[in-house]
């Protein structure tokens, strides 16, 4: 079996289960107690915050973990947006992940907000100027997410930043998806926010982290105990955390080598499957999308069917996001770049981990041809 479905959740590093081990075992300690057992918790957390602030360009006050990307996408759009003076008007994208969504539709119905939703074009990039047209005095916050979670189109998100900068507009980025493959450090894309989450590169699932810069006020979406600066209170998670500074710092190191393989595997896999299906058609960017995925739809199928030959044939992919697996819906996203809902429905995306090889990959291409082929032969 080869697991093309990276997008959705990758397995535990082994690095990271022996550096977070100590902490759900003899060192399991509340970071908050004072005593010895909750001392040592305390400094791991602190030694982990360092080296996520490390990853992400920041200072570590500016780090605030939290229970992965969804709540770091919540916490920053109703937070930033709520203790925002500025005005209760949010600037998105249709193509967000439904963590996004769902949070801008919460303050528009039980706040408020209006929302504007920036145009994408076929590809699903945004365009800077579209931005800066729509930005008003009573803007509180803009957010964009940085490499979609289906087609992988990947955003240019220092361009974005600097229009919303320029207008005093704070400006968060969805970075989950781009972690381990993207630079995703603060300083360089310039940024005011930033989510990420662990078990898209190599941590567990249940720690993820939200980088927000320091003069940005924020409110709370949990309210108790105050921990993470009165951001984010719950009882910290120790090992988590550790495992989330392990896999960072182990995604950081190897990125630049493991995007320039994965990169090459993915263009040659995406010849393939174009040259060899019928009708297959790429979706997101041609060149401007995540290192190792590569999405298609195959008109006059069921994206679903093809799944499940693919998985008869031993190659384990998606139909798109794992958030809205089993919905009969269309994929949002690929409505919002235009295709008609029974094409959309066709989709099938292939994401993989820096552990796949072009050559593990070659023989992928011939499983989808049979496998579209035998969808298609039974549709008629």
């Amino acid at each position: 079996m080869i697991y093309l479905d990276s997008a959705a959740t990758t397995a535990v590093r082994r690095e990271v289960l022996e550096a977070m081990w100590p902490y759900l075992t003899g060192d399991f300690g509340n970071p908050s107690s004072h005593h010895t057992v909750g001392e040592s918790a305390a400094r791991a957390l602190a030694d982990a915050r360092a080296t996520v602030a490390s990853w992400l360009g920041c200072r570590p006050g500016e780090v605030v973990f939290t229970s992965g990307g969804t709540e770091a996408d919540n916490l920053a759009i109703k937070g930033m947006a709520l203790a925002n003076p500025r005005g209760r008007h949010i600037v998105t994208t249709p193509i967000e992940h439904e963590a996004v969504l769902e949070s801008v539709d919460y303050l528009r119905r039980e706040h408020d907000f209006e929302v504007t939703f920036l145009g994408v074009d076929r590809t699903g990039l945004v365009e800077p100027h579209e931005l800066a047209s729509v930005l008003r005095e009573d803007t509180t916050l803009a957010t964009v997410i940085y490499a979609n979670n289906e087609v992988g189109t990947v955003q240019p998100i220092v361009e974005l930043a600097a229009v919303a900068r320029a207008a005093g507009v704070p400006f968060h980025t969805d970075a989950v998806q781009a972690a381990g493959w993207l630079d995703v450090s603060a300083k360089t894309l310039g940024v005011d926010a930033l989510s990420v989450s662990g078990h898209k590169i190599g941590a567990p699932k249940g720690i993820g982290a939200l980088f927000v810069r320091g003069r940005i006020p924020l409110e709370p979406v949990l309210h108790g105990g105050g921990q993470e600066r009165g951001r984010r209170s719950g009882t910290e998670n120790v090992a988590g955390a550790v495992a989330l500074a392990t896999a960072a710092r182990l995604a950081e190191r190897d990125r630049v080598e493991n995007a320039a393989r994965a990169m090459a595997a993915r263009d040659t896999f995406i010849s393939a499957v174009l040259a060899s299906v019928p009708d297959a058609e790429l979706t997101g960017h041609p060149s401007l999308r995540l290192p190792a995925t590569a999405s298609f739809v195959f008109p006059g199928t069921s994206g679903e069917s093809v799944l499940l030959q693919l998985e008869e044939r031993g190659v384990v992919s998606s139909s798109g996001s794992a958030c809205a697996a089993g919905s009969d819906e269309a994929s949002h996203v690929l409505v919002a770049l235009g295709y008609p809902e029974q094409v959309a429905q066709t989709a099938v995306r292939f994401s993989w981990s820096a552990d796949v090889t072009g050559e593990q990959l070659t023989p992928v291409a011939a499983s989808v041809r049979e496998a579209v082929a035998a969808v298609s032969t039974l549709g008629r």
